[in-house]
C-alpha cells in the first residue's frame, strides 16, 4: 500500500508520510457510547504510516477479524517540527493542513486486549486502518474551535460533530503530543471522534466530509 499527502487541489504536499498519532476518548459522548470512561488528559496512541490509504476510490476493510468500527476525525497535517511544548504560534505555524479521515477499529478485538490490559496495536494499527481525504490548506480554516466533521453512510447521517465538543482543543493537544514526542513534517495528528460510531460492511456508500471546506465520497470494497 502506498500514500502521499495531497491537498484538495491536487497539489501533492512534499513530506514523508510520518506516524499518526490519534488521541482517543476526545468527545465525552463518545466515551461514555462505549462505556469508557472520560479521560483527565489526552489518551494517545500511534498507528503507523504505513496504515494509512487515500479515500479516493474506495477502501477495502478486513473481513475475516470481525466488526471493524468507522470513527469519524478532524485530521491534522504538521508541516513544521514541533517538539518540547511549542507555543500557540509556533503549533499554528506548524499546521500544514487539515482534512476528514476514518480512524477504523477492529473493535471486539480491541474489547478483548482492553480486557487482558494489552497493547491496542493489532486492532487500530492493520493495513489500512487510516483512511485519509486530501487536505485543505491549514489557512483555509479559520477557527479552530468550531471545525465540523460529518459522515454519512448509505444517505443517513451517522456523525456529525464539531471542534467545539472536544474535551482537548487542537492547538492544546498538539502541544502536550509534542511534550512527549517530536512532531515531524508528514505527520497526521487525529484529534477525535464524536457520537455515533458503528460498524462498516462492505459496499457501503459514504459521504466524509470536513463541514464547509471539503467532502468526499468513497464506498467499502
Amino acid at each position: 500500500m502506498s500514500y502521499q499527502h495531497q491537498y484538495i487541489d491536487g497539489t501533492h504536499i512534499h513530506f514523508p508520510l510520518g506516524k499518526v498519532v490519534c488521541i482517543g476518548r476526545n468527545y465525552a459522548e463518545h466515551a461514555r457510547e462505549l462505556n469508557n470512561p472520560v479521560p483527565s488528559e489526552p489518551l494517545l496512541f500511534i498507528k503507523p504510516g504505513s496504515c494509512v490509504v487515500p479515500i479516493e476510490g474506495g477502501f477495502a476493510i478486513p473481513d475475516d477479524r470481525g466488526p471493524v468500527h468507522y470513527e469519524a476525525e478532524i485530521a491534522v497535517l504538521i508541516g513544521k517540527p514541533l517538539s518540547r511544548t511549542p507555543n500557540r504560534e509556533e503549533v499554528l505555524d506548524a499546521i500544514s493542513g487539515f482534512a476528514p479521515a476514518l480512524d477504523l477499529t477492529l473493535r471486539d478485538l480491541q474489547s478483548k486486549l482492553k480486557e487482558k490490559g494489552y497493547p491496542w496495536e493489532t486492532a487500530k494499527s492493520f493495513d489500512g486502518a487510516c483512511v485519509l481525504a486530501p487536505f485543505v490548506p491549514g489557512d483555509a480554516v479559520e477557527d479552530l474551535t468550531a471545525i465540523g466533521i460529518r459522515l454519512s453512510i448509505n444517505g443517513e447521517v451517522r456523525q456529525d460533530g464539531s471542534s467545539a465538543d472536544m474535551l482537548n482543543p487542537i492547538v492544546p493537544v498538539i502541544q502536550h503530543i509534542s511534550g512527549h514526542f517530536n512532531l515531524q513534517p508528514g505527520d497526521v495528528i487525529l484529534t477525535g471522534t464524536p457520537v455515533g460510531v458503528g460498524p462498516l460492511n462492505k459496499g457501503d456508500e459514504l459521504v466524509l466530509e470536513l463541514v464547509g471546506h471539503s467532502s468526499f465520497a468513497s464506498r467499502v470494497l
